[in-house]
C-alpha cells in the first residue's frame, strides 16, 4: 500500500481512508463497512489513535474522526525520508568499506593487467564512455593503440559535459595529422597544454580509474605488444594523479589563434613557451631577486624554485643562470 513508507500498515491505511471519506464513524460502522470483527476493528482503530492518525470522543459509542493528513502523515513521511537518507549514507559507507577490504585481500580488485593493443583500445573506449565528470590524459608521440583522430569517444564525452584535460609532449606534434586533430579537440572543448617531455602514457577517468603502461610496447606496427594496467582507487592511483597535476601545473596552455592555428596562450608555439609561473619566476631571477625571496613572493618552496630554474636551463641549453637570461631574451620568454 501507498502509506507503508510512513509506517502505516495496509489495514490501518484502509480504515484511515474510510474515516477520511466519511468524516466520522463509530467502531460498529467501520467494522460493518470493512467486514471485520469488532475486536479487529478496535485493535486497528486504537493503533490509528496511537499513531496520531485518528481521534475519538469519550462518549458511548465512541465516534472516531480522522486527523488531517497534512498533520498526521507529512511529519511521518519526512522522518521516513530522513531515515532513508541516513540508510543510503550508511549503505554507501559499507559498500566503500567492503571494496577497500576486498582490495586489501585481493589484488585483482585493485589492478587489472591488459595485454595487447586491441584490448587496450577497447579499455580506453570503455572508460571514456563511462566517464561522467573528467578525463585526464598524457599523450606521447607515436600511438600504440589509438591513432590520432580515431578517438571519437572523446567528442561524444565532451558533448555530454565531460571535461577533458590533455597534456601533449613536444614530439607528439611531429606525428602526421596530430596538429589538426588537437585543433579539433580544442574546438570541441578540450583543455590542452604542452610540455617538452612526458614520462609515460596515461589516461584517468573521474579520478577513480587509470590506465597506464606496465611494460612499454613499441609504436604501432612494431612486434612488441603493450602490457598495460587498469588501476582503481589506491595509493598508486593517488600517485598518478599527483604526477598529472605536477606536469599540468608546469605545462604551456594551448589555444587556437585568429588564423585557426594551435598556439600557446601568449601566441608562442607549444614547444618553446613557458608557463605563467615559470615566466614570473624568470622575470624575478633576471631582475636579480634571490631564490629565497622568489620562493617567498611566489608561495613556493626554495627547492621548487631551484628545480624550476634548472628545468628552464635544460630547456634553453644553458649551463649558467647568466646564459639562461640571455637565452630567455633571445627566445622571447621574458
Amino acid at each position: 500500500m501507498a502509506l507503508e513508507a510512513a509506517g502505516v500498515s495496509p489495514e490501518e491505511e484502509a480504515l484511515y481512508q474510510m474515516l477520511v471519506t466519511s468524516g466520522r464513524a463509530t467502531r460498529e460502522d467501520i467494522a460493518q463497512r470493512a467486514r471485520l470483527t469488532d475486536a479487529e476493528t478496535g485493535r486497528i482503530l486504537d493503533s490509528l489513535v496511537t499513531k496520531g492518525l485518528a481521534t475519538h470522543t469519550d462518549g458511548t459509542p465512541r465516534v472516531f474522526r480522522p486527523a488531517p493528513p497534512e498533520v498526521a502523515l507529512l511529519p511521518r513521511l519526512k522522518r521516513s525520508a530522513d531515515a532513508l537518507d541516513l540508510a543510503r549514507f550508511e549503505a554507501a559507507r559499507l559498500i566503500e568499506s567492503y571494496r577497500e577490504t576486498m582490495r586489501r585481500h585481493d589484488a585483482g580488485q585493485l589492478l587489472e593487467v591488459i595485454t595487447g593493443a586491441e584490448a587496450l583500445r577497447q579499455q580506453l573506449r570503455q572508460i571514456q564512455s563511462s566517464a561522467r565528470h573528467e578525463m585526464l590524459w598524457f599523450c606521447k608521440a607515436q600511438y600504440v593503440a589509438m591513432p590520432s583522430g580515431t578517438n571519437t569517444e572523446e567528442f561524444e564525452a565532451l558533448a555530454r559535459g565531460v571535461r577533458y584535460r590533455v597534456l601533449y609532449e613536444k614530439a607528439f606534434f611531429d606525428d602526421e595529422g596530430a596538429l589538426e586533430n588537437v585543433v579539433a579537440g580544442v574546438r570541441a572543448g578540450e583543455v590542452a597544454r604542452a610540455v617538452p617531455h612526458l614520462p609515460l602514457r596515461l589516461a584517468i577517468a573521474d579520478r577513480s580509474v587509470a590506465v597506464f603502461p606496465l611494460v612499454a610496447g613499441g609504436p604501432h606496427g612494431s612486434p612488441e605488444e603493450p602490457t598495460t594496467a587498469l588501476v582503481r582507487d589506491s595509493n598508486l592511483l593517488a600517485a598518478l594523479l599527483a604526477l598529472f597535476d605536477c606536469y599540468w601545473e608546469d605545462a604551456v596552455p594551448l589555444d587556437i589563434d585568429g588564423t585557426g592555428t594551435l598556439a600557446g596562450a601568449d601566441g608562442a608555439g607549444p614547444a618553446d613557451s613557458l608557463s605563467a609561473t615559470d615566466r614570473k619566476l624568470l622575470s624575478l631571477l633576471v631582475a636579480g631577486v634571490a631564490d629565497k625571496a622568489i620562493a617567498s613572493q611566489m608561495g613556493l618552496s626554495r627547492r621548487t624554485v631551484q628545480r624550476r630554474i634548472q628545468g628552464m636551463m635544460e630547456r634553453a641549453g644553458a649551463v649558467t643562470r647568466m646564459q639562461l637570461a640571455w637565452q630567455a631574451s633571445r627566445r622571447g620568454w621574458l
